[in-house]
């Protein structure tokens, strides 16, 4: 079956030390932990770049040209469409990004992601945006944090109810949900996966995809 197109939206930090992933430290250092970031982002990349469908958007905040693997970052980066992130708290701001990717790609969904799962597929993500048709409003993916680690909207300006739900908390996937469903969008779980926030998380994210994010976080018990 031919798959719609959609817009695939990555909201992304620069990974610098010092400003990435600091809740790795320690036992990371600055620089563990902005490695850590910066596989984290470029396995997350290749995956959206892998989805059948996907049109990728990178919001990005931070200085790329400071953070650890910046030229390899830089060159995964030119092949995706960058804006930046506007607005002031996180929910402002991933509501503004899901307007931004609504104007690239009008009339289509947008799926949006974070560059703590570096576990993602580009098979989950497909799947993730196929659940978007008639009868769903909206895709919401817990994280065992009790946040989220992903949002689809059929309506990307709806990403609005966001502005209303306080981020980086325990109940940030129960609110957000709350929100969704308060706006009368229909919605539907996705599977939970494990963001990247310590280095317990680290650690069990790595025994799923090993390869450089396995080699990144092995490297901090060194």
């Amino acid at each position: 079956m031919q798959r719609c197109e959609f817009a695939l939206l990555v909201v992304a930090k620069a990974p610098v030390p010092g400003f990435a992933k600091t809740r790795l430290c320690p036992p990371a250092s600055p620089s563990q932990a902005a490695e850590i970031a910066a596989v984290a982002l470029l396995d997350t990349l290749g995956a959206v770049l892998a989805t059948r469908g996907a049109v990728p958007i990178v919001a990005v905040t931070g200085e790329f040209d400071e953070a650890a693997r910046s030229a390899e970052l830089r060159r995964a980066l030119r092949k995706l469409t960058v804006v930046p992130q506007r607005g002031g708290d996180f929910g402002e701001r991933l509501a503004n990004a899901h307007a931004d990717a609504a104007t690239m790609v009008p009339g289509r969904p947008v799926l949006q992601i974070g560059m703590d799962t570096p576990q993602v597929t580009p098979c989950l993500l497909a799947e993730a945006a196929d659940l978007l048709g008639a009868d769903r409003d909206a895709v919401l993916g817990p994280a065992g944090d009790g946040g989220w680690w992903a949002l689809g909207l059929r309506d990307p300006m709806a990403a609005k109810v966001l502005t209303g739900v306080p981020m980086s908390r325990p109940d940030t996937g129960s609110r957000t949900l709350r929100a969704l469903t308060g706006a009368g969008l229909r919605t539907t779980p996705l599977r939970q996966l494990s963001d990247v926030d310590t280095m317990s998380d680290a650690r069990r994210v790595a025994r799923l995809t090993g390869g450089r994010f396995a080699a990144a976080v092995e490297e901090v018990a060194k």
